[in-house]
């Protein structure tokens, strides 16, 4: 890794020996004898990281970092100094240097705490730049992705939302249904009304009755309103409505069909007056043929429907997500991660995701307090991630005939990495391990080769 270099040194002969040697293993190195004049070249000039000697005639090492770290804080500062003692290091570090080194200075050392620091200046922009993008995408609610199934399914949340009619849900476990249920109940015009969740998975059916209904009591205060009570002028989220027990179908339906509830233990019959959205993950079609779901009541429930697209199928929405989780995640902890490592990110966009955004969440969040370093490498991932055979994603199977050649391997494997991450040759330059150039060339291979057979 190389980039551009200022050496800040009152002794020349320091600065022409260090801009010798760095340029050896690669860097482009310019010096000056003088703070003042550093901060003055960092707005006229490229610069990547700075190298600067503490004691100096007129502003010190310490104080340049400090105006470095006001004026130009993605710049990293290594220090230098003749003093080395712990004192000196700490008051560099809280200067706003990012690291510290003696002299004489040995070039190794001096290598990789450039290396490194210009690693994290690589990282703080990635991280800045994906962060952007997290801002700038016009998701629908709390939804995030820019992947063609999503904005699909903005654009079908946003008619429906202006709707009161009944929406189902469907998807994976881990999809997201309730968070589409919550964008569709503050898009709507219910919007100021309360949002009332009921989980229809097993339970005693009398409780789930009462939850639903009400329950009736000798006295008035004794009284236990129902979800549809609550709801009232707002929506009614009934999540797993798949595992609605049959007794209770019948009487949901006549909630429905005649816009009343009926609280347990009493005649006495209370408007409804609510949108209803459930979500199942299972099939209710089948259901209904197998005689274990009422075919009137998912004729009620599915006036519009809606299918969510399992993670896998969202491409480079896993970096999306995996860079809000992560921060949300390290600010809760207080850990400085910044973002993750490429190898990680690659096992990220390869592995299925079977329980879908819960599970990457998960995911993030163990890798967030498993790591020690600034980015998430790839044995801070659960072992499912970390031993997800790639082939199976490359090749889609295990019958080698339908394998085709290495090279054809090679350019699905390009295109889908290139597809994962919108189309950002940069960071799928990084992904595949390859430089820029070398995709550059493939990618306008693969052109060619598209447009001579078109």
């Amino acid at each position: 890794m190389t980039g551009q270099v200022l050496v800040v040194d009152d002794d020349a002969l320091v600065c022409k020996l260090l801009e010798a040697r760095l340029g050896k293993h690669g860097f482009r190195v310019a010096w000056t004898t003088s703070a003042e004049t550093a901060l003055q070249r960092l707005d006229a000039d490229a610069v990547d990281a700075i190298v600067s000697d503490v004691s100096m005639t007129g502003m010190s090492g310490f104080e340049l970092c400090e105006r470095v770290a006001e004026s130009h804080p993605d710049i990293p500062v290594v220090v230098m100094t003749a003093y080395g003692t712990l004192d000196t290091a700490i008051g560099a570090i809280r200067a706003g240097a990012y690291d510290f080194v003696s002299k004489p200075v040995e070039i190794d050392v001096l290598v990789v705490a450039l290396e490194r620091a210009l690693q994290h200046r690589r990282l703080r922009t990635e991280v800045a730049q994906l962060r952007r993008t997290v801002d700038d995408v016009a998701g629908f609610g709390d939804l995030l992705g820019t992947s063609t199934p999503m904005k699909r399914l903005y654009e079908r949340l946003e008619r429906t939302a202006i709707s009161d009619a009944a929406v189902l849900i469907l998807g994976e476990s881990g999809t997201g249904k309730e968070l589409v249920a919550r964008a569709l109940h503050r898009g709507g015009r219910r919007r100021g009304g309360p949002f009332v969740t009921v989980d229809c998975t097993a339970r005693p059916e009398a409780l789930l009755e009462c939850d639903l209904f009400g329950q009736g009591g000798g006295f008035t205060d004794a009284e236990r309103e129902g979800a549809f009570q609550r709801a009232s002028g707002g929506t009614l989220f009934l999540d797993e409505i798949g595992d609605l027990p049959s007794s209770v179908q019948p009487k949901l339906l006549l909630a429905l069909q005649e816009r009343i509830a009926r609280p347990l233990g009493t005649d006495r019959a209370v408007p409804v007056d609510v949108r209803l959205i459930a979500a199942t993950n299972r099939d209710l079609e089948a259901s209904v043929e197998e005689g274990q779901f009422r075919e009137d009541l998912y004729f009620w429930l599915n006036v519009i429907r809606i299918e969510l697209p399992p993670l896998r199928a969202r491409g480079g929405d896993i970096l999306l997500l995996a860079q809000r989780f992560l921060d949300h995640h390290a600010q809760h902890v207080g850990k400085s991660v910044m973002g993750l490592a490429s190898e990680a990110a690659a096992r990220l966009l390869s592995y299925p995701w079977p329980g879908n955004v819960r599970e990457l969440q998960n995911c993030i969040e163990r890798a967030v307090a498993l790591t020690l370093d600034e980015r998430i490498g790839v044995d801070d991932l659960p072992e499912a991630v970390r031993a997800y055979r790639r082939s199976q994603v490359l090749l889609g199977g295990d019958d080698p005939s339908q394998f085709g050649t290495l090279e054809e391997l090679e350019r699905r494997y390009i295109l889908q990495v290139m597809e994962a991450v919108g189309g950002h040759r940069t960071r799928a330059a990084r992904i595949l391990g390859l430089d820029r150039k070398t995709l550059y060339r493939k990618l306008g291979r693969y052109v060619a080769e598209r447009r001579a057979t078109s």
